[in-house]
């Protein structure tokens, strides 16, 4: 999705720009390639910079309710210092490296509702226009592809996925927000918990995995919230049971019978691929999260996995084509409120 646009503060007759990038989905900590093509307008202007910011649209909680809004998580000088003549077409290549934490947007291909930018700054004689919005397409690493597939596999299904404002306590967290995907309860936990929702903090080396158990109450007790953080590394991937490490997972998660505020409800252990890492259970802290949120099914609905994969869920009913849909009412809303 490609939009050239007049360098408004500039007025008629100013230079434009069209970013293409390369098509495919990246994967978080991967190279994204492209280039912006520049025609000049109807006078020479120096080129001052180019600069290409990554955006997401994210959920903030407040006093009010909740809110959505993107937020700019990455900014990238990928040009300028030039002269851009008159009527002259021109064209800057670049190649970018996304940050680890970036939310992946697909799954086997199928969109999970994650609206993710590039937008193109170009900073021409003092003045700066912000004229190009691209969607950009995140595919998940290996751990992340082969955990969701376990989850899958052990019956639980996607119902949806979204970033929130915000940090997880102890955590090593560095983008202001994080990504939930979450997911209905498979048959054999489906009288334990409500939903489960999984968040993934990608490192060069490792990967904290936080699973979040939304529990159900009994007559004696009332539901409450277990959180769990695994550590996994990239390494060895191919070599491990995953379908026995995740469901080893969910049962230390639920099996936890402290409630908040009490020392044992922080996690313990693990197994042979990870490390087991305790936390408070409502570990957010500010920066526009007030406190625990529980969003509702958003795009899509839970659609049973079963041994396919999560993938099933993802592309079952109509969830593909509410996110297309989606997706581009965000980026063609955008551009319009810019034009005014």
């Amino acid at each position: 999705m490609v939009f050239k646009r007049l360098l408004g503060s500039l007025g008629v007759g100013g230079p434009s720009v069209d970013t293409v990038l390369k098509p495919g989905a990246i994967q978080p900590g991967g190279t994204l390639r492209g280039q912006v093509n520049l025609q000049g307008g109807n006078a020479d202007v120096d080129v001052e910079h180019i600069t290409l910011e990554l955006v997401a649209r994210v959920e903030a909680e407040h006093d009010g309710g909740e809110r959505e809004g993107y937020v700019a998580f990455d900014r990238f000088i990928v040009g300028g210092g030039f002269r851009l003549g008159e009527g002259q077409q021109d064209s800057v290549p670049f190649a970018i490296t996304l940050p680890w934490e970036t939310p992946i947007t697909e799954l086997y291909g199928q969109s999970l509702g994650i609206v993710l930018g590039v937008r193109t700054e170009l900073a021409v004689a003092g003045a700066k226009d912000k004229g190009d919005l691209d969607a950009l397409a995140v595919a998940p690493l290996p751990a992340q592809e082969v955990i969701l597939e376990a989850f899958g596999q052990l019956g639980f299904g996607f119902k949806s996925a979204d970033l929130e404002l915000g940090r997880i306590g102890g955590t090593g967290q560095q983008l202001p927000f994080y990504q939930e995907i979450e997911l209905a309860p498979s048959p054999e936990y489906a009288h334990t918990v409500n939903e489960i929702e999984v968040s993934f903090l990608a490192h060069r080396d490792e990967m904290e995995v936080v699973l979040e158990a939304d529990k159900r109450g009994g007559f004696f007790s009332s539901g409450h919230d277990a959180v769990t953080r695994f550590a996994v590394s990239h390494e060895g991937i191919t070599h491990q049971d995953w379908k026995s490490v995740v469901d080893g997972w969910v049962r230390q998660m639920v099996e936890h019978r402290s409630s908040y505020g009490h020392s044992d409800a922080y996690g313990h252990g693990h197994d042979s691929h990870g490390h087991g890492h305790g936390f408070h259970p409502h570990g957010h802290d500010g920066h526009g999260h007030g406190g625990h949120h529980r969003s509702g099914p958003g795009v899509g609905t839970a659609v049973a996995a079963g041994a396919a994969g999560l993938a099933v869920g993802v592309v079952g009913g109509m969830v593909a084509a509410e996110v297309v849909d989606e997706v581009g009412d965000f980026f063609e809303g955008d551009e319009d409120a810019e034009e005014e």
